[in-house]
């Protein structure tokens, strides 16, 4: 059955049509303009625990990152620059399977190696895997961090059929996470705020001030 509340957050100034107004149903989801956001992403704590999970997430899964068709340009922009990053068992896969493959379930998606771990991963000295893009983009070598569907993880997100709204869900691995959501327990920090930049990167700004408000207020309403 579906219920119904509403939810009053402080006035900016921003383009977005619904800021005033929050809707939530059940389960809880909190509505932002044309995206609904799980309250799993205000409520639930997350920091990422490299030493423990040693960058499963780019290992470990049913295909490789998602990519939307915007980024397959970004892919071919910064893929001469991030090659010199990746190990030869990762150049081979690329030229065998190219820089990114269509996944009858998921789209676009980066390539894996032996269904494994992505062919832009690269491997530190700690044994911790981590995004041969985004180091390259540390290094200044390009200007696109990486694949915003890996910047936001945990955080998934499902658009409508009509393409008009975002489903925004919090989806933690329990084999992988467990340490990670261990860690932000204790650290105290929101899902929401360890991802502030990569929700600013997909959404902007005002979108993200207006969810810090959503949650202040939830978190207000529940200690009365």
């Amino acid at each position: 059955m579906l219920s119904l509340s509403f939810k009053l957050v402080p006035q900016y100034k921003t383009p977005f049509k619904c800021l005033l107004l929050c809707i939530t149903f059940a389960p809880d989801m909190i509505a932002i303009d044309n995206v609904l956001i799980s309250d799993e992403i205000v409520q639930e704590q997350f920091v990422c625990d490299l030493n423990k999970c040693k960058g499963g997430c780019c290992v470990d899964g049913d295909a490789g990152a998602p990519l939307n068709k915007d980024e397959l340009q970004k892919i071919n922009e910064v893929y001469e620059a991030v090659l010199p990053y990746l190990p030869e068992e990762s150049k081979r896969e690329l030229v065998r399977q190219g820089k990114y493959v269509y996944d009858k379930e998921f789209g676009w998606v980066t390539p894996t190696i032996e269904s494994k771990v992505c062919v832009y991963g690269i491997i530190d000295k700690n044994g911790i895997v981590k995004c041969g893009i985004e180091q390259a983009y540390n290094d200044g070598k390009v200007k696109w961090k990486k694949p915003i569907s890996c910047h936001l993880y945990p955080i998934r997100i499902q658009q409508s059929r009509d393409k008009q709204t975002d489903y925004v869900n919090y989806e933690p691995r329990e084999d992988l996470c467990g340490a990670a959501c261990t860690l932000g327990k204790k650290l105290k920090v929101p899902v929401y705020v360890f991802l502030k930049d990569a929700l600013e990167r997909k959404y902007g700004s005002e979108f993200y001030e207006t969810l810090q408000a959503t949650a202040s207020h939830m978190d207000e309403k529940k200690q009365k």
